[in-house]
């Protein structure tokens, strides 16, 4: 897709109806997937290194079932949350410091139809990872396949919906690309190592558990268990599910209001 100059000053720059928006969509949809497998490292951070965690520890776990249990909706959680959030935060800032998003900004590229060709990719690399981890899950690990699938989507949805706009919304407090890893490091290692903590050790601490109990990523872990390993419906887990939906209404909000299509320093 090429770019189109900056309009002149004054002139307006038309925008496509409804029909052509969604057509822009796909479009930009097709682009992302494109640009997103000729980046090694992103196809890498985003798919091979939880694998590598999943097959490092399925190994060492192989003689204990109920770890197993436990260790592949936690591999899928964190999948959740690398694909989303983590990569949404790289994205946005590369994007917004290099100037792409502000020469975007004058094209008649609607701005929804931009975003929604990057949620779907994000969508599409979501759906692509826990599918891999099902399936590894009941090749090599002896975990059956999902017993509720509407629960396994529903989560996995509302996951990808609310981590992703808390990506793109801490993106707005990152003031430069180089610093991204130190800014998105702060708050995605020490995230999962509370949840899985937790999610592992009924021995946790009570503040602890309060701690990732409130963040989203344990919830989304519980979920994700419940329909992948303990067979219990959407129901059995609407609690988890309203944490995370809270966070997602959050991050919509701050996405939204603090979000710039220019670079925040020069």
């Amino acid at each position: 897709m090429c770019l189109t100059p900056l309009p002149a000053r004054g002139r307006r720059v038309a925008r496509p109806a409804v029909p052509d928006a969604v057509a822009l969509t796909w479009r930009q949809y097709r682009l992302e997937r494109r640009m997103f497998w000729r980046n090694p490292s992103a196809a890498f951070f985003n798919f091979l290194l939880p694998l590598l965690f999943l097959a490092g520890a399925g190994a060492a776990l192989s003689a204990n079932q109920h770890q197993l249990d436990r260790l592949v909706p936690m591999i899928a959680g964190m999948s959740v949350m690398s694909t989303t959030f983590t990569a949404l935060a790289y994205n946005v800032v590369f994007l917004r410091e290099r100037g792409v998003l502000k020469r975007i900004r004058g094209t008649p590229l609607p701005g929804i139809s931009y975003f929604g060709g990057v949620a779907a990719n994000a969508v599409t690399n979501t759906a692509l990872q826990i599918l891999i981890i099902v399936l590894a899950g009941r090749a090599f690990f002896g975990i059956g396949w999902p017993v509720h699938w509407l629960a396994l989507i529903v989560f996995v949805l509302v996951g990808v919906v609310s981590l992703a706009a808390l990506g793109v919304a801490f993106a707005h407090v990152i003031p430069n690309f180089e610093s991204t890893a130190a800014y998105v490091n702060a708050v995605f290692l020490p995230v999962v190592a509370i949840s899985f903590y937790v999610f592992d050790s009924h021995s946790a601490p009570g503040f602890v558990r309060t701690i990732a109990e409130a963040l989203p990523l344990k919830p989304l872990i519980d979920g994700l268990s419940a329909a992948m390993v303990a067979g219990a419906g959407l129901g059995s887990h609407l609690d988890a599910l309203a944490v995370i939906a809270l966070w997602g209404a959050l991050g919509l909000y701050l996405a939204v209001r603090g979000f710039s299509w220019e670079a925040s320093r020069t």
